[in-house]
């Protein structure tokens, strides 16, 4: 019995040690470079993973709003080796992409181009509503709806079932750049002006904003379980919790580096950021 009774207490005060013991906190999230292209890109403006080996970059090669039909979509593997410098050429400065089957999706200033990924042809465009179309980012719905921001001029365009045509507009937006396509219910949206990710539910339109603070905000992209990697295009990358927790994970600013329209590799754990000024892709694996 006083051996019954020994372990009893024992077992009683095991417990009550483990109550007090804090939670062992993870580990903060922390980006560890994994690789660099060579610098024969020219002013990468944004990276979008093809879901095999291929990473798309475009080029704007110029100035942002030029139409000199310099810029260029390269090809590069996950390994950071430039398979196809100018895969496709003749485009007006190009930004966001969006892929959709093999559609690839390029705003190019004033108009949004769509190039067939097996040929590198381009087979139709749509011109912004309006003058002085700004078309910036680019994401396609699960089911193939298209959405292009135009960032200077407070404008979300969507393509749907060949239907081009502005489909919110407002300074409620405040200046909109990236923007990513959450199943078919939401879009998440970067609002520069106030640097912040929102989110808009396509139903209503109604906007909410998850986190702010975070500058000019570029590119975003999931990470996954409602959470976000955001990057500000003056070199700054956070990632957002579902919460709205905010963490800065990487911060080039003194080095003068950009971090323009990013895209996550979620099987390799590859954080892919566009240089812009720098010519250059850099590789971060996250852990």
């Amino acid at each position: 019995m006083k051996h019954f009774n020994l372990f009893l207490l024992l077992t009683v005060v095991s417990a009550s040690l483990l109550a007090l013991t804090p939670p062992t906190k993870p580990k903060p999230m922390k980006l560890v470079k994994a690789w660099e292209t060579d610098t024969t890109l020219r002013i990468p403006e944004s990276v979008l993973y093809d879901g095999n080996n291929t990473l798309y970059v475009a080029n704007i090669d110029g100035k942002p709003g030029d139409l000199d039909g310099s810029g260029f979509i390269s090809k590069v593997t996950l390994d950071g080796k430039i398979e196809n410098l100018r895969w496709t050429s003749g485009l007006n400065a190009p930004k966001g992409m969006g892929l959709y089957k093999n559609r690839l999706y390029v705003t190019d200033v004033y108009r949004l181009v769509c190039i067939n990924t097996e040929n590198g042809q381009a087979e139709k465009t749509w011109d912004a509503v309006g003058k002085g179309g700004f078309l910036n980012d680019v994401t396609v719905a699960k089911d193939g709806t298209v959405y292009v921001s135009d960032n200077q001029n407070d404008k979300i365009y969507r393509l749907k079932d060949e239907k081009w045509e502005v489909w919110m507009k407002g300074e409620q937006l405040n200046k909109p750049n990236g923007v990513l396509a959450v199943g078919k219910d939401k879009l998440m949206v970067g609002s520069t002006k106030i640097g912040a990710l929102r989110s808009v539910d396509v139903a209503t339109k109604t906007i909410t904003t998850l986190a702010d603070g975070m500058a000019a905000t570029d590119g975003i992209v999931a990470e996954g379980k409602g959470n976000y990697f955001v990057s500000d295009w003056n070199g700054q990358i956070f990632h957002v919790d579902a919460d709205g927790t905010k963490v800065q994970l990487l911060d080039t600013r003194e080095q003068k580096i950009n971090a323009a329209d990013i895209d996550y590799v979620a099987s390799k754990k590859l954080l892919i950021i566009p240089t812009f000024y720098k010519n250059s892709l850099v590789a971060y694996r996250v852990e």
